[in-house]
């Protein structure tokens, strides 16, 4: 229809063309009949110029279906080698996700889904970071012209899920509570650095609970992921809103090539800071909780062997189909 719209604008152009070259004639008409004959070249040019503007308005007005350039084609044969019209998967990030929450859910955890937009106060002033504290730098990322920051890390929930889950302590009950999302940082990209990943935090409060009780709730996590028993270690380490802070590492599992004594960081936790769990409204002198937050996208790349990190945000339909 469209097409047929512009031929007949064409056609209405070239007689008006013709029509225009009628009034050169006009001159040798005699003066008593030249009257008659301008006012009906007048009223046939009128005519010509409504129909033109009635077609244009036609041809803008006039519901043409998209094209989704992303759907197979009948015509092209060639089309299904690249995009399977039947075939499909999930992300390996999202796969691997899944399997983290199912077992922190076998433990008794809950699970908070974490934000991609953030404030100040949940990223740093909830979690003991002082004003102009040097610690904030090592969370350097980036802000929206509003101030919101995109979370450089999923702590930035620790507050949301300590007054959320408040109630379970007057119940009697533990706090115990997953946290996965994204977080974003600003990187220098290379092959084990990523501006975009993600992680899972997990959090735990009780009038009992100790340091103890969190390595084995990660090692009983480590060792159901990765499927064998393993041994761990930790370091000291600093955090604000932990203390004291620990960095967690595991004994490289055999099965990706570890041999004795081979230990890899996996992600830091402690003791959650007094200062936290009053900015939340729980009394530290009676309750404990410890915390800890490490990426997925590591767990994912050692459990596969895979060399680079930016392969999960590349797109790479030959590297995606591998899973």
């Amino acid at each position: 229809m469209e097409y047929m719209e512009q031929d007949k604008i064409s056609e209405l152009k070239k007689a008006l063309n013709k029509l225009n070259a009628e009034y050169a004639k006009i001159r040798d008409i005699p003066s008593d009949k030249r009257g008659e004959f301008g006012r009906k070249l007048n009223q046939e040019k009128q005519n010509i110029l409504d129909q033109i503007k009635a077609s244009e308005d036609a041809k803008i007005n006039q519901e043409v279906e998209p094209i989704d350039v992303t759907a197979f084609s009948a015509n092209n044969e060639a089309m299904p080698e690249f995009y399977p019209a039947d075939l499909g998967s999930k992300h390996p990030l999202m796969t691997e996700l899944d399997q983290v929450i199912e077992i922190y859910q076998m433990m008794g955890f809950d699970v908070m889904e974490s934000r991609q937009l953030d404030d100040e106060f949940h990223m740093f002033d909830s979690l003991n970071f002082v004003k102009e504290h040097p610690a904030r730098d090592g969370y350097d990322t980036f802000r929206t012209e509003e101030g919101l920051i995109p979370p450089a890390h999923t702590s930035t929930m620790q507050h949301r899920v300590l007054k959320k889950y408040k109630h379970n302590l007057d119940e009697g009950k533990a706090i115990s509570v997953v946290v996965p999302g994204r977080v974003f940082r600003n990187e220098d990209v290379d092959a084990t650095h990523e501006h975009t990943f993600y992680q899972c935090e997990g959090v735990y409060v009780s009038k009992t609970c100790t340091m103890g009780d969190m390595l084995g709730i990660l090692r009983e996590f480590f060792e159901k992921y990765y499927g064998q028993k393993l041994n761990i270690r930790t370091q000291p380490g600093y955090f604000p809103f932990t203390e004291p802070s620990l960095e967690f590492m595991i004994e490289k599992p055999k099965t990706l090539g570890g041999k004795k004594g081979d230990y890899l960081e996996m992600l830091g936790c402690g003791m959650i800071h007094p200062n936290v769990l009053k900015m939340a409204g729980i009394d530290p002198t009676v309750y404990h909780g410890f915390a800890w937050g490490g990426g997925i996208d590591r767990l994912v790349m050692l459990k596969y062997g895979l060399g680079d990190v930016r392969f999960f945000e590349s797109g790479n339909l030959n590297f995606l189909r591998e899973f």
